[in-house]
């Protein structure tokens, strides 16, 4: 996979249209190394999991699970609520991962950004992610970490990283996954 661009499923955590966790996405998006394709996969459409489905799952599901399965990676942008990850994405989870034994995220290279206008930078929702992930058999990017706070203030008038240091460690950031994909993706 090192010669070739790999294309990166980005989970936004927060619904929120206006979602800072959203900014920064586009922003990475936007930023990505050459080895890198990130698209945004929503969450927001996905009904409340229920093993009820599973047998004949709604359209919602069969797209999202196909958009997961045929990424190289997944990367997740979260906020912290209540000292864990939004319901919104929880869900995503378990819809993913279902039925047993069908997990559309089994073996994908992860990595995690937790984003949050306090001082902490969603630590909490961020070691709550990594729990799942682990559970999910999903290799994690352990360095760099990714815990950014005062997110209010990260984002320029044209939604771009204001801020210079933020910007250049959110390029080794994106480096590093990419480096991490090539290291821990199924051959």
């Amino acid at each position: 996979m090192a010669n070739t661009k790999k294309n990166v499923a980005i989970i936004v955590g927060s619904i929120r249209k206006d979602s800072l966790n959203r900014k920064l996405a586009n922003a990475l998006i936007s930023m990505a190394p050459d080895s890198l394709k990130l698209d945004i996969v929503e969450i927001a459409n996905l009904p409340l999991f229920s093993q009820d489905f599973e047998a004949d799952p709604p359209k919602e599901v069969r797209d999202f699970k196909q958009r997961i399965e045929t990424a190289d990676a997944v990367l997740f942008i979260t906020p912290e609520y209540n000292r864990s990850v939004p319901g919104a994405l929880k869900n995503a989870i378990d819809v993913g991962s279902r039925p047993y034994g069908q997990s559309a995220w089994g073996g994908k290279p992860a990595a995690i950004i937790s984003l949050s206008p306090g001082a902490i930078g969603g630590f909490g929702a961020n070691h709550h992610l990594r729990q799942s992930l682990v559970f999910l058999d999903m290799p994690v990017l352990q360095q760099p970490e990714a815990y950014i706070g005062s997110a209010s203030s990260l984002f320029d008038d044209k939604g771009g990283i204001a801020n210079a240091s933020t910007n250049g460690f959110m390029q080794k950031f994106l480096q590093a996954f990419s480096d991490w994909i090539d290291k821990t993706a199924a051959k």
